[in-house]
């Protein structure tokens, strides 16, 4: 068992103010597999005092970008030195496969510092535009102390998303990972000081909802930026509101797969498969509604059916699995209650739909759903789980309209024989991120949702200018 009796506050490791635990359990074996400190509202007042002074009394927030994307550079590398021992803490933290989490959870996440590391060897903080008196200087200044508050569903790489934009512009860090992942964070932060981050620049305060609140509402704070439900966004935005206080909001989603009429089926059902049952279905991004013409319905809803049925479901850390445990025994039941709800509303289960005869673990079948209407609970709400729900259509503009009958608006996907055809569907979406015949995501280009799904976006260009103030300085008439 991994446990932790510090916390990282200031570059130190220091003893927590109270003297509660959080016990991390294994979702596969249902026993405690690590505790760390219960981190109380005493310790994120030092954590954002440490973040405060690094920020107000060091050089961090002055180097040159450059300088900070070495950094990052670094810490990509030292967590791919380390990959197998991450991919392997987080798949006993919260189940996911671990053949996926090498890459899902892993080396994306060092594709985000490597993006954001480039990005950094040629950001320019400052340019002269032309006034109506005179130039004018326009600075992009780091907004000072970010919160970040992140999942348990993908939770290295979710916190790359927020610290290495953040570092980049100059930002210092208060860290708090979910409850069920907090073990990930102390790796973490044994990487980012070895690649010369320096101290009080990131701290780590694992911790529950009320902590979390304290965080996000701290004075010392400038900033928060967070991942998790649209519940949750929604207190976090309306204290953010209150405070006037800028926050970026990644949060749920209901994203629709359409599939069209020349669609090659062997690869959609795969890139469906990808796209709807990653990291056991416990996804933000997942495509879980599948949209299928009435022509190809009885063939798309077949070859979905007979390909989910074939998926390997069992220790998360074999890595021949592809569907694990969810992460805990209230998600489990959570999921197996829309499966109810499906049912009784009329949809029909043609694989899954129950627990698969696996002694212990919190695992549910990956289920497919027929005869779904788009108002169905099953296909308005985000289940978090494997199951996905076909749902037929007339035509490309019924397509179009069922994909958008959503309160949510974070991913989709078109798959057609045509690329430019499904180029022009995919603008009728009303979704923050699209792809035509593959699914993944686009490191140098935004991330985030309409609607439910959030506010602001992450990763590309956009990402980093979500960590820094504008400034004007309109310059002397008569100097030039």
């Amino acid at each position: 068992m991994i446990v932790h009796d510090r916390l990282h506050i200031g570059g130190e490791l220091v003893a927590p103010a109270g003297t509660g635990t959080i016990d991390v359990i294994n979702p596969f074996t249902e026993q405690v597999a690590g505790r760390v400190p219960d981190a109380t509202t005493d310790d994120v007042d030092r954590a954002v005092g440490a973040a405060r002074a690094a920020f107000d009394t060091t050089d961090w927030p002055r180097l040159a970008p450059a300088e900070r994307a070495e950094i990052l550079g670094r810490t990509s590398a030292g967590i791919a030195a380390r990959m197998d021992e991450l991919a392997g803490l987080i798949t006993t933290e919260m189940g996911c496969p671990v053949a996926w989490g090498q890459f899902g959870q892993v080396l994306a996440s060092t594709m985000v510092l490597d993006y954001y590391a480039g990005l950094g060897a040629e950001l320019q903080v400052e340019e002269t535009r032309a006034g109506l008196f005179g130039p004018v200087v326009v600075r992009k200044e780091p907004v000072g102390v970010a919160a970040a508050v992140v999942p348990w569903n993908v939770p290295l790489f979710v916190a790359m998303l927020k610290l290495a934009p953040a570092l980049l512009a100059g930002c210092t860090v208060v860290l708090k990972p979910a409850p069920e992942t907090p073990l990930d964070a102390y790796v973490v932060h044994e990487i980012l000081e070895e690649a010369g981050l320096p101290p009080g620049v990131f701290n780590v305060v694992p911790a529950g909802r009320e902590v979390g609140e304290h965080l996000v509402t701290h004075p010392g704070v400038d900033k928060v930026s967070f991942t998790g439900s649209t519940a949750a966004g929604r207190r976090i935005g309306s204290l953010c509101g209150e405070l006037l206080r800028p926050c970026t909001l990644e949060l749920g989603g209901k994203s629709a797969a359409i599939v069209l009429d020349d669609a090659p089926l062997d690869a959609t059902i795969q890139g469906i498969i990808d796209g709807g049952l990653l990291n056991n279905g416990q996804a933000c991004v997942a495509q879980t509604r599948i949209l299928a013409s009435r022509s190809r319905y009885d063939e798309v809803l077949d070859a979905l059916t007979e390909a989910v049925a074939a998926q390997v479901v069992g220790d998360p850390a074999d890595p021949t699995t592809q569907i694990g445990p969810l992460v805990a025994e209230r998600q489990r039941e959570r999921v197996l209650g829309y499966i109810d709800k499906g049912k009784h509303e009329g949809a029909r289960i043609t694989t899954g739909g129950g627990r698969p005869d696996i002694a212990t673990g919190w695992f549910v079948e990956p289920t497919v759903f027929g005869d779904v209407d788009n108002s169905m609970t099953i296909a308005q709400e985000e289940i978090f789980g494997p199951v996905l729900s076909v749902i037929p259509f007339d035509d490309e503009a019924d397509a179009v309209a069922i994909a958008n009958d959503s309160p949510y608006g974070l991913s989709g996907s078109v798959w057609t024989g045509d690329a430019e055809r499904g180029a022009d569907i995919a603008r009728q979406v009303q979704t923050g991120t699209l792809t035509v015949n593959h699914f993944g995501m686009a490191f140098g280009a935004p991330f985030g949702g309409y609607k439910s799904s959030g506010l602001g976006r992450e990763l590309g260009p956009e990402g980093v200018d979500a960590y820094f103030e504008a400034k004007s300085i309109s310059l002397d008439p008569a100097a030039g």
